[in-house]
């Protein structure tokens, strides 16, 4: 049994081009987290696809933000696919993934929550990186 007044288990996912700097995913993330009035206090982690297990900015956002980053396989999030607002033939291309900041964020949220997930806050695009925020509870 969980305990129903627990907090619900938020989790952003971000996806970004190489070389995408720290500072931008970081605009994203407030920006995106204001707009909605979610404090960033409220999140428990980060989330992306495999293939940016080693990308210095999104490593670098973490540790600034103390979270961790948690990466999936493009195998993992295929599962998610039905579930995605927006679905890019790009990302796909590239990752073998329609939608790694949503997936991964939907993929996390579900793994930590151990509960269903859903979109909170739907694909934003920014510059270089797109990012998503999922809620289990």
């Amino acid at each position: 049994m969980t305990d129903s007044s627990a907090a619900p288990t938020l989790v952003v996912g971000l996806g970004c081009q190489r070389g995408c700097p720290a500072s931008t995913l970081r605009a994203l993330l407030d920006q995106a987290l204001q707009a909605h009035q979610i404090e960033l206090e409220a999140v428990q982690a980060l989330a992306s696809i495999d293939l940016k297990r080693d990308e210095p900015g999104l490593n670098e956002l973490a540790a600034q933000l103390g979270l961790t980053l948690t990466c999936f396989s493009s195998a993992q999030l295929a599962h998610y696919q039905p579930r995605l607002s927006h679905q890019s033939d790009i990302a796909f291309e590239r990752t073998g993934c329609y939608g790694i900041a949503e997936s991964a964020a939907l993929a996390l949220a579900e793994q930590l929550g151990q509960a269903p997930a859903k979109l909170l806050i739907p694909r934003q695009k920014y510059a270089q990186a797109t990012f998503a925020l999922a809620c289990a509870s």
